[in-house]
């Protein structure tokens, strides 16, 4: 089964709220239905990341230093990674870690552009 894509919009919509006990049982609950492969594990194992580096708050991660208000910068960030992604010298697990960046600077643009709708 594909990794749902309700289920990680949720996602990454409470933990870029801080509301991190909401985040984690989505988290559970994606990988309680996803299929065991390597491109599914990178996909997960970003999403873990990208939780623990909200809950942490360093300076130095990519997140903290991101501006989820900058749409250009979101865009910029999200070709990136769609470009690693797609780049068959990456190994599947490589492939399945950028393509959750990628969607969550998806994510991200669309919360800017609609904040009401992504509460």
């Amino acid at each position: 089964m594909p990794i749902s894509r309700v289920f990680v919009t949720r996602f990454f919509q409470l933990a870029t709220r801080r509301r991190f006990a909401e985040a984690e049982r989505v988290l559970e609950r994606i990988k309680l239905k996803v299929q065991e492969t390597e491109w599914n594990r990178g996909y997960f194992e970003a999403l873990n990341g990208i939780l623990l580096t909200h809950k942490s708050n360093d300076e130095y991660a990519f997140l903290q230093n991101l501006d989820l208000n900058n749409e250009n910068e979101l865009k910029k960030y999200r070709r990136e990674f769609l470009k690693q992604s797609r780049n068959k010298i990456h190994a599947d697990y490589d492939r399945g870690f950028f393509s959750a960046w990628a969607d969550y600077m998806r994510i991200s643009i669309r919360m800017r552009e609609n904040p009401e709708t992504s509460k």
